[in-house]
């Protein structure tokens, strides 16, 4: 009997269930990006440049995600990921569709309007906790071990051209169609998303679709993904310093940059002032980061898989910390009179292009690392552990953000988040642990 293995296909995008998963996540990712982009300029709009509204809907929003991301992992582990996901994109669909309905026949005061979208995130975050845990842990299922970089470096990819082209997209939606059709397209999307991810088929390892979920099992269940992580002290280590760094750097884009478009470009002769809005800076920076991460991934997605990964993650934390911090200073030289708006734009957006390479030699690798260590059937929950882990801090800071915003204003907040970088990354590229990694 010839016993010689099958030869692998030549591109992973020949395994099915890759491609339509793939395919899901990008007609997915385009309609999340679409609706956190309408809706950070539709609350600052509605509100008057609020800055202390914009941080507390997206602190709600962050707050739901992580505590439902616990429940969406023990889930994940027990049915069907395949159909978690779509049940999941039916329902955002489902959401998104019917807010928008009430806002154009129902609901017509501002304060009306703010109450639905702080209940839109609720609802909308909840299904995304379920979400992404099941998603993070069916790829492990689908793909070949060897080939698990060259799967997140796609995935890198995705994220990339959806920031490059995705955003800018999104910023001439927003400014040439009405909020209401906007926000119909991104539940149509989320409809699509769920048709596609309907026909993924695999065979899912540890899996306990006829065991009855109580509410004791589940708490048992996130308990042993504690434990389980907690003994994988480089990962740990990693999640910890990457909580840090999330609660400094999610203010700069969540709410600085809005906040920096709305104020600080407003009126003024800023690049390209004739042909675009405002609005359209935060679709180029997002952009610029995009550039960086769709040049990183398609040189990772061609590199061989890294054995060990900790000297390109510590590197890449201190590189990033230095780039933001780079960032406060030109700001504060702008604040102070000192530099003109258009050559700040310009180093803002080699910022972001920087900024983009350091993310995806961080992500890629470490989220390498883990799909390698981790047990399948344990996947689902350390996934949700992680992302707790990782995001748990990201409510706070963007609620801080606002308040900051609002008190100490854009230099202070840029300032203080540039230090505490800093300091993130030097413990980070110090602690013994994650030289393990």
């Amino acid at each position: 009997m010839d016993e010689t293995p099958a030869p692998k296909p030549k591109s992973l995008f020949r395994n099915r269930n890759f491609s339509l998963t793939f395919l899901g996540a990008l007609v997915s990712n385009v309609a999340s990006l679409f609706y956190s982009f309408a809706v950070s300029f539709y609350i600052l709009r509605i509100t008057g440049n609020n800055a202390l509204i914009q941080g507390l809907y997206l602190a709600i929003g962050g707050v739901t995600f992580c505590v439902s991301t616990l429940f969406g992992g023990v889930i994940g582990d027990r049915f069907n990921k395949a159909k978690i996901m779509y049940i999941c994109d039916y329902l955002k669909g489902a959401v998104i569709i019917g807010f928008t309905l009430l806002l154009m026949f129902v609901i017509h005061s501002e304060t009306g309007q703010v109450v639905a979208l702080f209940i839109v995130a609720v609802l909308s975050n909840v299904l995304a906790g379920i979400f992404t845990p099941a998603s993070a842990a069916l790829l492990p299922q689908i793909v070949e071990e060897d080939r698990f970089q060259q799967a997140q470096s796609y995935f890198s990819i995705l994220n990339s051209f959806q920031s490059i082209f995705g955003v800018v997209l999104a910023g001439v939606m927003y400014t040439l169609v009405p909020i209401n059709t906007l926000f119909l397209i991104v539940g149509g999307c989320y409809i699509a998303s769920a048709i596609s991810e309907m026909f993924i088929r695999y065979e899912g390892i540890g899996e306990k679709r006829d065991e009855k979920l109580t509410l004791r099992a589940t708490f048992r269940d996130i308990k042993e993904g504690f434990v389980y992580l907690s003994a994988i002290k480089p990962i740990m280590v990693l999640m910890v310093c990457i909580l840090f760094i999330n609660f400094f750097i999610s203010p700069v884009f969540d709410n600085f940059v809005p906040y920096f478009v709305a104020t600080d470009l407003e009126g003024t002769q800023y690049l390209f002032h004739e042909a675009f809005a405002p609005e359209m800076w935060s679709s180029f920076l997002s952009m610029a980061i995009g550039i960086g991460s769709l040049v990183m991934g398609i040189v990772l997605s061609t590199r061989k898989q890294m054995e060990k990964c900790n000297v390109v993650v510590r590197f890449s934390i201190l590189a990033l910390a230095v780039i933001v911090g780079l960032l406060a200073l030109f700001y504060g030289l702008f604040a102070g009179g000192t530099l003109p708006i258009n050559s700040l734009l310009i180093i803002m957006l080699v910022g972001c292009v920087s900024i983009g390479v350091t993310l995806v030699l961080v992500n890629v690798p470490s989220s390498t690392a883990m799909m390698r260590i981790v047990d399948k059937d344990k996947f689902g929950k350390v996934s949700s552990v992680l992302n707790i882990g990782s995001q748990g801090l990201i409510p706070v800071a963007t609620f801080l953000g606002g308040v900051a915003l609002s008190s100490i204003g854009s230099v202070g907040l840029l300032g203080v988040c540039a230090g505490g970088l800093l300091v993130t990354a030097l413990v980070l590229f110090f602690a013994r642990p994650i030289r393990e990694l």
